[in-house]
Parts: C-alpha cells; sequence; structure tokens
C-alpha cells in the first residue's frame, strides 16, 4: 500500500469519527478538543497558534496516522522552556520562529503526540514533520509532554528529549480520601485534615459534570480564569466560547468544582477526565480564602479520582507545594529536532547537562513525599 504524507490548515478538515479512531480516550488530543480550539479563535490568526495537522494515509482511505501540530510564532503557552534557545539562535543570525509544535495547545498535561493504527507509522510521521520545517525553513519541531509509551518513537527517530518534573497523585486502589490519608505520615495527615476543614468551613462545595453545568456557572468560571490568566500570562489563553464548545462537544468528559458563599461561586477549578486520569487544568477566584486553592485543585480532585476509578491525577505544571499533599514527583518528556546542525550539537550539550540536575532534583523531591515510611 502506498502511503502519503500531507498538512491540513486544522484538525477540522478531517471526518471527526477518523481522528478520535486514532487519538484513543485522551481528551486533549481528540477531535472535540482540538476543533473547539479552532471554531473559539484560542488558535488561528493572531494567537500565534496556527493548526497544522500533518496525517498520514493511503489515497482515498482513512487516516493511518496523526499529529496535532502548530506553527508557532513565539514560545508562549508550551510550559517547556525554549527561550533561551530562541535567543542564542537569533543571536547567531538565524530566525527561530516559525517553529513546529506537535502538541495540545496551553495544555501540560501527558498524552499521545502521534496517533497511530500501527506502531511502524511512526517513523514517517516524524520524518513528514522533518520534512515539512525543510521545505519552509522552520528553524525546528517540538514534541511537548509525550505519554511514556511513545518516548521511544522519537528516540529512534534520532529526536532529542528533554526531561522536567510535574507532581501527579497515585491511586493506589484506596477506598475514599481517608484511606487515602491513612497512607501519610501522622503530622502530613493532621496538616491535611486542618487544611481541607478551614477551607470547607468557609464555602459549600459542588461538583458539576456534563449537562448540571449551565450557562451562568460558566460565566462565573469564565471571570475566574481570566483573573488568573492576567496574573500568569498577561492575557488568557482561551476566548469564552471555547468553555461553551467544551461543554457542547464534550461536557460529560468535564468536572467542574465551584466553591459557593451564600448561593453564589466564589472560586473554581475545571478538570478533564480521561480513560484513566484526571487532569486538573484551570483556577480561579474573586475571593481569596484560605486553603481553598488546595481544597478544589487538589483534594477534590483525588475525592473525584477516587469515585471515578481513575489511576491518576495530573495536576498541571509546576507547583512544589503539591509534594506535601500527596503528589509524587513524576518525570516529563518534551522531544525536539533541530534543522541547523551547529546548533543542534550544542542543543544536546545543554540537554545532557540539564537532564543529570533534573534527575537529582527528582530523587530529593522523591525522598521528601508525605507517605509513611517502612
Amino acid at each position: 500500500m502506498e502511503l502519503a504524507a500531507r498538512v491540513a490548515g486544522s484538525v477540522g478538515a478531517f471526518d471527526k469519527a477518523e481522528w478520535n479512531a486514532l487519538a484513543g480516550d485522551n481528551p486533549f488530543v481528540s477531535y472535540e478538543f482540538l476543533t473547539a480550539l479552532e471554531d473559539s479563535s484560542s488558535v488561528g490568526a493572531g494567537t500565534g497558534w496556527q493548526s497544522a495537522p500533518i496525517v498520514v494515509s493511503a489515497e482515498g482511505g482513512p487516516l493511518l496516522a496523526a499529529m496535532p501540530a502548530y506553527l508557532k510564532s513565539h514560545s508562549q503557552g508550551e510550559y517547556v522552556f525554549d527561550h533561551s534557545w530562541a535567543d542564542a539562535y537569533e543571536q547567531a543570525g538565524g530566525s527561530y520562529y516559525p517553529k513546529l509544535q506537535i502538541a495540545a495547545p496551553f495544555t501540560p498535561a501527558t498524552g499521545p503526540r502521534l496517533l497511530l493504527t500501527d506502531d511502524a507509522l511512526s517513523g514517517p510521521l516524524l520524518s513528514a514533520a522533518e520534512q515539512l520545517c525543510l521545505q519552509n525553513g522552520f528553524s525546528s519541531a517540538h514534541a511537548t509532554f509525550i505519554e511514556p509509551d511513545q518516548h521511544a518513537f522519537f528516540e529512534d527517530a534520532g529526536w532529542m528529549l528533554r526531561s522536567d518534573i510535574q507532581f501527579h497523585w497515585y491511586n493506589h486502589g484506596f477506598a475514599d480520601f481517608d484511606e487515602f490519608l491513612a497512607s501519610l505520615a501522622s503530622r502530613k495527615r493532621k496538616d491535611l485534615r486542618k487544611e481541607r476543614a478551614a477551607a470547607q468551613g468557609e464555602v459549600e462545595i459542588v461538583r458539576l459534570q456534563g449537562a448540571k453545568i449551565a450557562p451562568e456557572h460558566w460565566d462565573a468560571f469564565w471571570y475566574f480564569y481570566q483573573d488568573t490568566g492576567a496574573r500568569k500570562w498577561g492575557r488568557p489563553y482561551l476566548t469564552r466560547e471555547a468553555f461553551d464548545l467544551f461543554s457542547e462537544r464534550m461536557g460529560d468528559r468535564l468536572l467542574l468544582v465551584l466553591a459557593l458563599q451564600e448561593g453564589q461561586p466564589v472560586a473554581g477549578a475545571l478538570n478533564f477526565i480521561g480513560g484513566d486520569a484526571l487532569y486538573g487544568r484551570y483556577w480561579g477566584c474573586s475571593r481569596d480564602i484560605r486553603f481553598l486553592h488546595f481544597e478544589l485543585c487538589y483534594y477534590q480532585a483525588i475525592d473525584a479520582a477516587i469515585e471515578l476509578g481513575l489511576s491518576r491525577v495530573e495536576a498541571g505544571a509546576q507547583g512544589g507545594h503539591k509534594l506535601a499533599r500527596g503528589y509524587e514527583p513524576v518525570e516529563t518528556i518534551s522531544a525536539h529536532w533541530i534543522a541547523d546542525t551547529g546548533f543542534r550539537e550544542a542543543v544536546a550539550d545543554f540537554l545532557k547537562r540539564e537532564r543529570a540536575g533534573v534527575a537529582a532534583d527528582r530523587n530529593y523531591l522523591q525522598n521528601r513525599t508525605p507517605f509513611r515510611k517502612g
């Protein structure tokens, strides 16, 4: 069978059923999520994220492989920082942008970056990404937050791997939150109980899913999201319409946790539900209430994951404060291909030294988890 690779201007250009047959149960590479970003103008003109998905198929046949990819004119919204690479490349006289980003936009959650019917198609798909860069003069291609089963595909293709640390919570068959608490050292267990009691004493907490999330809930959450986005990124990445489209297209995969005072929302946290994980994505508040961030984003996520029978919670990027709350340090991997040989060698040397430091940090953190010893 003769196969061909091609690039399109949007995920929406493809058949939904064919794309989702490749995407599996990860919500962030689903047709619904990616097209919601496109149709809400969260990606596209003026955002620095131009959709450029690459697919492989036989002529006239269904999709056999795909990757969500974007032409980037900056390095915002990626959570794997290459700003120093861009500065060095441009100081040497090159143009680092545009570059090709293989990712779920604005989403530091692990998942498949190569959507495949056959593992043997990983090589041709990555080769197509390289050729797109070479033919158009792009400096580089980058894949971020790659699920562990796919690391080898990138390494075998000669892409350079970069490691970082996130904090994930793991469900070791806990029946409820109290059973999870029992796995912690006594002092840590008491600390978590105090934090939960303090937060819950100030608010009523509700968890909403699917059709139970009404437009007024989204209006409140949009206010919270805008406030957090303005403080963290300068401006929110997602438009208001994106939340409506998420709700319309994948509402059953959303879990919105709201804190109420006198019946009115004062804070919220939005989670996405995957096949085996709960992904904490956005949070915000209108009032500063002690420990409420921990309650909504971390403890409620643990409660929900246990109830839903999920194996882990991924609570987003960074955040060493998660460690004391039962979230463990986990290695995350990105992969990088650079066209210029000299620059590629310099980055490879940097990554070798960086990996050693990240590994040491992870070992240090692992020895300081709050779990009972012995």
